[in-house]
């Protein structure tokens, strides 16, 4: 589970849920604009790009229009919309689970990312509800992988959205996760207990892998129930990283069932929905840092 920061505020509106992408313009040499932007997205050709800045789509931080002549400013910022030709839908369906003038918290299926990324816009959590609910400033401040199920929170409130985010980055919200992977009757023997290791990024780029070292992840493993030979765990994780919990089990000899990256990695499957990852994100609960109301919030989800 990931903390997010805030973004530039944008000067475009957000069109049928989806906000404006914004790019900081790195150090470099390029006569124009438009000679920039086809290096950097060699998979829009230049016409597309004319097309968008003809239509007023492609804007400085002030939302004045940029043309394709327009000169290259490193460390500004555009803003622009993206656009895919072809979208997948997703066909499972999130749930509101809770909505006051701060916060929105919904449960998230698996297989639906919770921002727009790669191939996926409008099939993204943050763009679906921004259509149900119409707020603009909807944004996650946490998240979870495209593959996990569960509770996400979501602020919609900018002033508010600092004191929030700061819950995550403080290690104050109690976090539950559940996970259906192999009975091993010898680990079981052990349980519950804390797994600890150190974590860095690994290969191939998407993947994390364990280390030697001071550690600096940390989590809580308890039996719920035995299914034969699979068995449902209850995971408390005290601090954050990245694939963390799916890590963490597969070291210790139980990876989640439906688990493609680890222990090894496993071509892509696509827009397969047959083999969810058994993991969801059960449960969240913390104290409201404005009003001092305890909160709890659980997924309506089962593995």
């Amino acid at each position: 589970m990931v903390t997010l920061s805030s973004s530039p505020l944008p000067p475009l509106p957000i069109v049928d849920g989806v906000a404006p992408s914004y790019l900081w313009l790195p150090v470099g040499d390029w006569p124009n604009l438009l000679t920039f932007l086809e290096q950097r997205f060699p998979a829009i050709d230049s016409a597309t790009w004319i097309a968008r800045m003809e239509r007023g789509e492609v804007v400085d931080g002030k939302g004045a229009r940029l043309k394709p002549d327009s000169p290259y400013r490193r460390g500004s910022c555009i803003f622009y919309y993206r656009e895919l030709e072809a979208e997948t839908p997703i066909p499972f369906e999130e749930t509101i689970l809770y909505q006051d003038d701060r916060i929105l918290v919904a449960d998230k299926p698996h297989f639906l990312p919770v921002i727009p990324t790669g191939r996926f816009l409008h099939e993204t959590l943050l763009v679906r509800l921004k259509k149900k609910t119409g707020l603009a400033n909807l944004t996650p401040i946490h998240r979870l992988d495209r593959e996990t199920a569960g509770v996400v929170i979501f602020s919609h409130d900018i002033a508010s959205r600092g004191a929030y985010q700061s819950l995550f980055q403080q290690r104050v919200v109690d976090k539950v996760y559940e996970a259906l992977a192999p009975t091993l009757p010898d680990l079981a023997r052990r349980l519950p207990l804390v797994y600890r290791s150190r974590m860095v990024d690994g290969t191939p780029f998407f993947r994390m892998q364990e280390v030697a070292g001071e550690p600096n992840s940390e989590t809580r493993i308890e039996l719920i129930e035995q299914r034969a030979e699979t068995s449902l765990y209850r995971l408390r994780p005290l601090t954050g990283r990245k694939h963390q919990l799916r890590v963490h089990l597969a070291a210790l000899g139980i990876p989640i069932v439906n688990d493609a990256f680890y222990p090894d990695a496993h071509p892509c499957k696509g827009d397969d929905f047959s083999t969810p990852l058994k993991l969801l994100a059960r449960a969240i609960g913390f104290q409201d840092p404005l009003s001092g109301r305890q909160h709890y919030f659980e997924s309506g989800r089962a593995l």
